[in-house]
């Protein structure tokens, strides 16, 4: 792995987000239409509250055989997500991500505002 590389030089910034008031389907559908696994989701004063993740929607509403149509992604969304810093060195997203098992992380500045996400995916970047 080549060193000396940031968060901020890799993540997705200003990543597109949802509400816990959204639904699971609404989610989805922009998961799909973005081909992205994870959107952050934020309160209505836009403080980061929760990740939604493809394994959330899978895990907590299609094996139970619960309607996306009518679950809010507050009721399923993975709750106070780790996050990153965006001055942070890969490595640490890469050790967080391998301590938690997540393939995404949110970044966010010092004063705790979602300023975007990386993923697995990113960081293929520097893997290389």
């Amino acid at each position: 792995m080549r060193g000396g590389h940031l968060v901020r030089e890799v993540m997705t910034p200003n990543p597109v987000t949802v509400t816990p008031d959204e639904t699971v389907y609404e989610a989805a559908v922009k998961m799909a239409e973005l081909g992205v696994g994870a959107l952050p989701v934020i309160d209505e004063e836009g403080r980061l509250v929760g990740i939604f993740t493809e394994r959330d929607l899978l895990v907590r509403v299609v094996a139970k055989g619960l309607d996306p149509t009518k679950i809010r992604v507050g009721e399923v969304m993975t709750p106070n997500p780790v996050t990153v810093g965006p001055d942070e060195p890969v490595e640490e997203a890469l050790r967080l991500m391998a301590k938690i098992r997540a393939r995404h992380l949110p970044v966010v500045d010092e004063k705790g505002r979602l300023v975007g996400i990386v993923s697995i995916r990113d960081l293929e970047l520097v893997l290389l």
